[in-house]
């Protein structure tokens, strides 16, 4: 049953806001760059007088970022970006302890899911924030009406800017929209140490596997997937790589990896991790080929990467073994489990990224929706990079926060650098 502090609002039970309160302070002290954000934000009110919606990942991560909004002067509405993302104690502490409306339930189906992104929708946004592009993909399909009040947006995830720029090839995106998941501060830490780590850590807790000794298949050897790689490796775990483009491919035998087929690799791996942002990357002829207890995981956006509906229907049965663990009992009599319903594991059965390396990515959010602001009137629709400026001010502010300091160029180095003229 859903309680609504307000009519703009629909979350689990407003009674958990304490534990999200909480939660949400344990996160902020691990977000310094956003903190040092927050505070000029409340001073100078960049965003104020606009309505900013949020589609994303509820977690204490992204309320620290809400705040940060919210100080800065925007008016913001939220929705979760994947039904089984959402912290329940959280969502309901941003409605109760701050006032921002929220529409988030962990487990939510999908038509709950939708109504949930019309909802943040009806509030006519001046800016949207996105993870995945469901919000910008239903703005531009079923509710265009809306899209002229709109000055930019940005998002959040590599599955996201694919969908953007695909929009963008076909003419179909009507405003700018800033790809944050691009920003150096993002994927080379967010992805590949974020996606990395957490990604271990969800499926860890739904089976509580030993990963010393596992082969382990990491479809995608994007920046996420050589974050598991990595970890994965880094875990005891005997790591073979599958890729479709030959440089990425290249990249992972040359990093010491195994690089096979996926139709080689199916029939050797324990564990099968997908991050391609792609569909049905495995499907019924990979099942057949796969070991008994072989695990299936994903940390791709959108749960169509494994095909379950295909596994679903070549199996004899299906049971809840776990929570976030489902076993398909195969003819051969072989069981294959799948986990949190082949959605992000990381956030389905974890708690995503840890707090210090979303500091960098929400920094960059907050420093994007400020950006757009400013330069509303010079952008034209289409996918922009984050400023250099901005991504390298949000390392900079991050390696302070951990008392790191750096060189500098003399004044000889940068003439140098930027003169032609010397040579031997």
């Amino acid at each position: 049953m859903t309680q609504a502090a307000t009519p703009r609002a629909d979350v689990k039970d407003l009674a958990l806001a304490t534990e999200g309160q909480q939660r949400i302070e344990w996160s902020a002290q691990d977000m310094p760059v956003l903190r040092l954000i927050r505070d000029r934000f409340q001073k100078e009110q960049p965003l104020k007088g606009k309505r900013l919606a949020a589609c994303l990942h509820v977690t204490s991560e992204t309320a620290n970022l809400m705040l940060t909004l919210k100080a800065g002067g925007a008016d913001i509405t939220l929705c979760a970006s994947n039904p089984l993302s959402t912290q329940d104690d959280v969502a309901a502490a941003l409605v109760a302890n701050h006032g921002i409306p929220t529409y988030a339930i962990k487990g939510e189906d999908g038509e709950t899911y939708y109504r949930h992104i019309n909802a943040v929708l009806d509030t006519a946004p001046h800016i949207t924030m996105d993870d995945g592009a469901d919000l910008v993909a239903t703005l531009h399909k079923t509710r265009t009406d809306l899209i002229a009040n709109i000055i930019g947006g940005s998002e959040e995830t590599t599955t996201g800017v694919i969908r953007l720029r695909s929009m963008a090839a076909d003419g179909a995106l009507r405003y700018p929209i800033i790809a944050v998941n691009d920003a150096d501060t993002k994927h080379l830490f967010d992805n590949r140490f974020g996606t990395g780590q957490s990604t271990l850590d969800g499926i860890t807790r739904a089976t509580n596997i030993l990963w010393a000794g596992k082969r382990v298949v990491v479809c995608g050897y994007g920046w996420c997937g050589r974050g598991i790689a990595s970890r994965a490796r880094g875990m005891g775990s005997q790591v073979v790589v599958v890729e479709v483009d030959p440089i990425a491919a290249l990249e992972a035998a040359m990093e010491g990896f195994q690089v096979l087929p996926l139709s080689q690799a199916a029939g050797i791996g324990d564990v099968f991790i997908t991050v391609t942002g792609c569909i049905n990357v495995l499907d019924r002829h990979h099942f057949k080929a796969m070991k008994n207890g072989a695990i299936l995981a994903n940390s791709g956006h959108f749960n169509v990467e494994i095909n379950l509906d295909g596994l679903a229907e070549d199996a004899i049965s299906r049971r809840q073994v776990k929570p976030f663990v489902e076993e398909f009992t195969m003819p051969s009599g072989k069981r294959i489990f799948a986990l949190g319903e082949g959605r992000l594991i990381n956030l389905a059965a974890a708690e995503g990224h840890p707090a210090s390396v979303m500091d960098m990515s929400f920094a960059d959010q907050a420093l994007a929706a400020e950006y757009l602001v400013q330069q509303a009137a010079n952008l034209t629709p289409g996918v922009y990079m984050l400023p250099r400026d901005l991504d390298r001010e949000v390392g900079r502010l991050k390696l302070a926060s951990m008392g790191i300091n750096i060189d500098t160029l003399t004044a000889e180095q940068k003439h140098y650098l930027e003169s032609w003229e010397s040579g031997t």
